[in-house]
């Protein structure tokens, strides 16, 4: 049954007690399934600090823990959430006081910790980052690096087909062979162990790596990122745009410099978060091994983790939002997006048909040689046109441009993105010219998609000036070498749209070269 109705409209708080931090996540959840992100928070504890002997959560790291807690359930209160779900990871799992920890928690921050397993975990991990990618029917590798644990998954976009977890984290492995205090530069025999000792624990997911045929791999957690961060800034960039990438190259030129150094002066490395200075010996050791004994030449970055699974765990408990998430990735971020800002999904729908209607008939007639990327970008620019009317209805596409830059658009890249953003920037009354785009830092061939795209937008939204999706039909014929017929079709009188197309003829011309007419044909519904 569908509990939409009773669920939904309301703030959830997501809480994952790590071995190493704290993480909140604070969503207002709408009921069209699209939802806002209220406040996400950080805090490094060390719940894992000098547990990995003893199997015992020191009283130090138990109070920090459970202060930081009680702050974050506060913090989450204060913004209206009426549900927290909150989970707990290695630390607790494998501590021998956990039932004592566990009741200090709820007694004192009101918190009902549920302690997961590692494959619990590593089916959270994949649910958030797989949730932000695009790879289709691809199967791919999910790592995520802990302070206790190294969570593997492996699937495509809409399923799994194995999981495990690995007793092997950043803190785990720096108390077993570096001591939780060493100043000093690691020596490159005890690096040799910690990397032996990862590669005996590797053999399984080895074998269902190479069964899966997997390989493509992206990595979560606050060690890989802070590793792709340090070899960005040491080592030429290796990526698109700005998307983060961690290469095998790279991280073995890293691990070599991060042993060399001692604690203080690896802490003023270029990118490194000093918190992670002491531990990250270790974090490398743990991938680089894991990309050797995977095949893996590079592993991408994901800001995604485990309480982004949590909330796709949990929208996931609805039928309606199930149904939505067998729908590709890319297009679901649009719509999230669109739903999030209010926007006229019926005025949307509308104009993206006539928009694709128009870039067909123009390509069959050899108006442009745009090919299916563009087209697709075209459509989800139509999409997302009018989204600034939620800030102003004055210089709405100036708003939508801003919004569409600067909201996270799962599955595309950054300069699909500034094509999106800019062809809906320019639907209506400035054209995108050189000076216009002068500072998109998008090359020759984009900005001129951008002024044939924008165009095919800026006509089919004439075409529903009065959104009420009058035109039913559009195409592009051509009737002389310098003419281009525009003929549109309806049950009922148009002369609306056909008059806002008559104003934008210039328009047209200044991005194709050719003169438009226009022809409207109505045909009377029985």
């Amino acid at each position: 049954m569908d509990t939409t109705v009773n669920a939904l409209g309301q703030v959830v708080g997501f809480v994952d007690i790590g071995t190493n931090a704290v993480r909140l996540l604070v969503v207002r959840v709408n009921p069209n399934f699209s939802y806002t992100v209220i406040t996400q928070e950080k805090e490094v504890i060390r719940l894992g600090e000098g547990e990995f002997k003893d199997s015992l959560l020191k009283p130090e790291a138990m109070d920090r823990a459970v202060f930081v807690c009680g702050k974050f359930s506060e913090l989450a209160k204060t913004y209206g959430a009426t549900n927290l779900i909150a989970v707990g990871t290695s630390a607790i799992r494998e501590a021998r006081n956990q039932s004592e920890f566990l009741q200090r928690l709820f007694r004192e921050t009101g918190l009902n910790v549920h302690v997961i397993s590692g494959k619990e975990e590593a089916r959270l991990i994949y649910l958030g980052v797989s949730s932000g990618i695009d790879i289709g029917d691809e199967k791919a590798i999910f790592v995520d690096l802990g302070g206790g644990s190294t969570e593997i998954a492996i699937g495509d976009q809409y399923k799994l087909c194995y999981l495990h977890s690995l007793r092997l984290g950043a803190i785990r492995l720096t108390s077993q062979f570096i001591g939780e205090g060493w100043t000093s530069p690691i020596p490159n025999n005890v690096y040799k162990q910690m990397k032996n000792q990862v590669s005996s624990k590797t053999h399984e997911v080895k074998a269902q790596v190479k069964a899966c045929g997997a390989r493509r791999a992206w990595g979560s957690s606050g060690t890989i990122i802070n590793l792709a961060e340090i070899a960005c800034k040491m080592f030429k960039k290796s990526g698109n745009g700005d998307a983060l990438f961690l290469t095998r190259k790279n991280l073995k030129k890293l691990a070599l410099e991060l042993c060399s150094l001692p604690l203080e002066e690896r802490k003023k490395l270029p990118g490194i978060n000093p918190d992670r200075a002491d531990i990250i010996v270790a974090g490398a050791a743990i991938m680089e091994t894991v990309m050797d004994d995977f095949g893996l030449e590079e592993i991408c970055v994901s800001h995604k983790e485990l309480r982004d699974g949590l909330l796709v765990d949990y929208l996931s408990d609805f039928e309606s939002y199930r149904e939505l998430q067998k729908s590709p990735v890319r297009h679901r971020s649009i719509l999230h997006l669109g739903r999030s800002f209010n926007f006229d999904e019926k005025h949307s729908e509308t104009v993206s048909a006539l928009t694709l209607q128009l870039f067909d008939s123009a390509k069959q007639i050899g108006l442009h040689n745009l090919g299916s990327q563009e087209r697709e970008l075209l459509s989800y620019a139509a999409a997302l046109h009018d989204i600034g009317d939620f800030i102003s209805f004055n210089d709405h596409h100036l708003h939508s441009h801003y919004i569409i830059s600067n909201s996270e658009l799962y599955g595309f890249d950054p300069q699909e993105i500034a094509i999106i953003a800019n062809v809906a920037r320019f639907h209506r009354k400035k054209l995108p010219s050189k000076k216009a785009l002068k500072t998109t830092n998008l090359d020759e061939k984009s900005k001129v998609a951008i002024a044939i795209l924008s165009t095919f937008l800026r006509l089919a939204e004439k075409l529903d000036r009065s959104h009420c999706a009058m035109v039913k039909r559009v195409e592009f014929t051509k009737t002389g070498k310098d003419t281009i017929v525009l003929t549109f079709y309806s049950d009922t009188d148009c002369s609306l749209e056909e008059w806002s197309i008559v104003q934008n003829k210039q328009a047209f011309f200044d991005a194709l070269g050719k003169q438009l007419d226009v022809h409207c044909i109505v045909t009377p519904s029985n």
